[in-house]
């Protein structure tokens, strides 16, 4: 059995599977695409024994989309809302929004990205976040994406909305820090909703609260 799971701001993906487990009483329950806790949307949910072995297939071989909303003219160390300042843009003009639509094409297709330092990426058996916690120096290597649309849903200085569709493995932090790289200033991730995960809808989505047996 699959579910899809509308999930809330504030918990993480583990969260949500250690709820269905209560409600349906199974202990075989995993999740296909890890969510970050500030995010919401669609999160698919198998139960079972049958449903959990597909699970890797889905999470890696399926198209994602997102709505984020990114925050121009301020650079995070975690790329988005709940990281430390470390950097803002002085003295640089807001670009217009047909600057940014430009840019946005720049992103289209084939590329390498490098997912932010504070992620679960594994370097020598350490999360990467872990090692970022301590201090210690993360070299995290660029990995093969694809970003097949992306376009401005809405621009208000310093408030930029976007939709896209990528591939799996993509990180929306990063793109958020890389697009205010190429409008020459910092930029970080403010808030993200999935809305779709291959042919799934987060319009076809139960929200957690409501979650029944």
């Amino acid at each position: 059995m699959f579910l899809l799971i509308d999930k809330p701001k504030g918990i993480t993906s583990h969260d949500v599977v250690d709820e269905v487990r209560k409600i349906t009483a199974e202990k075989r329950v995993g999740h296909a695409g890890t969510l970050d806790p500030n995010a919401t949307g669609l999160l698919i949910i198998g139960v079972g024994r049958d449903s959990t072995k597909h699970l890797g297939k889905i999470a890696k071989d399926t198209k994602k989309t997102y709505e984020a909303e990114i925050y121009l003219g301020e650079e995070r160390d975690t790329d988005d809302r709940e990281g430390v300042v470390v950097k803002k843009s002085k003295g640089v003009l807001p670009p217009e929004e047909v600057e940014i639509r430009l840019i946005l094409t720049t992103f289209l297709g084939e590329q390498e990205q490098t997912p932010p330092v504070y992620s679960a990426i594994k370097i020598k058996g350490k999360k990467a976040y872990e090692l970022a916690r301590k201090g210690k120096k993360v070299d995290i290597k660029p990995r093969e994406i694809v970003v097949y649309s992306i376009k401005v849903v809405d621009y208000k200085y310093p408030l930029l909305k976007i939709k896209t569709t990528v591939s799996s493995g993509t990180y929306i932090r990063a793109l958020a820090r890389d697009v205010g790289k190429r409008l020459g200033m910092g930029a970080y991730l403010k808030n993200l909703k999935r809305t779709k995960i291959g042919e799934f809808d987060l319009k076809e989505a139960v929200k957690l609260k409501d979650l029944k047996i």
